[in-house]
């Protein structure tokens, strides 16, 4: 007897009876077995990290905007953390949720995903769905997963799926059942059945012809935040020459219906997407013979900001011998712990390079130690009035849980990263 697989995937999705298998617990998986539990779906979450586990397992969060009691209800709902990459032949869908950062030489750094599809394949069986949801470049899933699958055949007994991931960690505006779901597969049947699993979760699918349209997709959204941001933050460095309020200008051209969208300047770019996505696309461009100019300027101007805003801090204060700025956040973007190539980072390395002493301040982020900053840094404990004892207080994330009041008022020069103080003719504001 030849068993239907497609008919029994699609009958195990309708009773509800399918269970989720999610690789990589971070900022993306973590997430979606959230969202799978929610809809009182089996989850069951792998991760190498002990920590964890551990954590998940004792119904604690490890993410600021999940509390403890998010974790405890998706526990209640049937949700498993493992170390063991056995029980992968438990799950009937893997979606795989792993970094794909960049090498020194910007070529995709595809390790975790390839570790994990040779960790996780001899327990693959037929019947079974894998998702990639990492950002990656166009040609990933046929290139590295589909090789891992050829004792089955793709399309029949086994499905392919890409979807690339959309969180944007702490939006609570826009949490994943809000914002639609590019869907591509290997085959018609598996781009059905990636669509199935996915309504499960009541939200938009935009499926697409191929996996490489859903590939390069995720692609072109990020280069083009990339492109704006790395063109509003050039454009803020003539405004702030010409004595003109950037954002003011932004806030008007903003009430165009029409042909704009606004873009913020800021410190620089960080987070796992748009200062490592676009070059996914420089380094494939490569092999069809083609540059892509509009990405390497992005990122070169984007890169540059830190530069400058360090050069602007020494020209302001030329004797930094015992004098200490203090710098307001350090995570990547607002009212998150995630330090990912924070722009901070970068102010950092040249504030140690130019000797300059520093403390910092940030509600989410408690010690900073990475690869390119060798020595540990504590933060320090947030007390508005130790802010005078600082020659500079540097804002370079606007947290909401700032207290910004107090901050003008403490403060003997603030230097404005974020625009936060844009409006204010308080003279010991400068933008940067």
């Amino acid at each position: 007897m030849v068993t239907n697989y497609i008919k029994n995937f699609i009958k195990k999705i309708k009773s509800k009876k399918i269970i989720v298998g999610i690789v990589g617990l971070g900022y993306v998986g973590l997430p979606l077995a959230k969202a799978f539990s929610e809809k009182k779906i089996k989850v069951m979450g792998f991760d190498l990290d002990r920590k964890k586990i551990l954590k998940l397992k004792s119904g604690k969060s490890y993410l600021n905007y999940y509390s403890n009691t998010v974790i405890q209800k998706m526990r209640k709902n049937g949700f498993e953390a493992f170390n063991a990459f056995k029980n992968i032949n438990r799950v009937d869908v893997i979606v795989i949720c792993l970094p794909t950062p960049l090498k020194k030489n910007l070529s995709p750094e595809m390790k975790f995903i390839k570790n994990s599809m040779k960790t996780i394949a001899p327990y693959l069986k037929k019947g079974q769905a894998i998702s990639l949801e990492s950002t990656t470049y166009p040609g990933t899933s046929k290139e590295i997963l589909l090789p891992y699958l050829s004792k089955f055949k793709v399309g029949k007994d086994f499905f392919l799926i890409y979807s690339p991931e959309r969180e944007d960690p702490g939006n609570k505006l826009f949490p994943i059942t809000k914002v639609p779901k590019v869907l591509g597969g290997y085959t018609t049947k598996c781009r059905k059945i990636g669509s199935k699993i996915y309504s499960l979760l009541k939200i938009k699918i935009v499926e697409v012809s191929s996996l490489e349209i859903a590939e390069f997709t995720k692609l072109l959204e990020n280069i083009y935040r990339s492109v704006n941001i790395g063109m509003i933050n050039e454009i803020k460095k003539l405004t702030l020459k010409m004595n003109l309020n950037i954002f003011e200008i932004i806030k008007a051209a903003k009430t165009k219906p029409f042909g704009f969208q606004a873009f913020y300047p800021g410190p620089g770019y960080g987070g796992h997407c748009i200062p490592i996505d676009p070059f996914y696309l420089t380094w494939l461009a490569k092999r069809y013979n083609f540059n892509t100019k509009f990405i390497k300027l992005s990122g070169k101007v984007n890169n540059e900001i830190p530069i400058s805003i360090v050069k602007t801090l020494r020209h302001r204060i030329k004797d930094f011998k015992n004098k200490k700025i203090l710098i307001l956040g350090v995570a990547y973007k607002k009212n998150v712990d995630d330090l990912r190539e924070s722009p901070a980072l970068k102010i950092i390395q040249l504030l140690i390079k130019y000797n300059i002493k520093f403390d910092f301040m940030d509600p989410y982020i408690k010690i900073i130690q990475t690869r390119n900053i060798k020595s540990i840094y504590k933060a320090k404990k947030i007390n508005y009035k130790n802010l005078k004892s600082y020659s500079i207080s540097l804002l370079v994330t606007d947290h909401d849980w700032f207290d910004y009041k107090k901050i003008l008022k403490n403060s003997n020069l603030i230097l404005d990263c974020r625009g936060k103080f844009a409006f204010s003719k308080n003279p010991k504001i400068i933008q940067v």
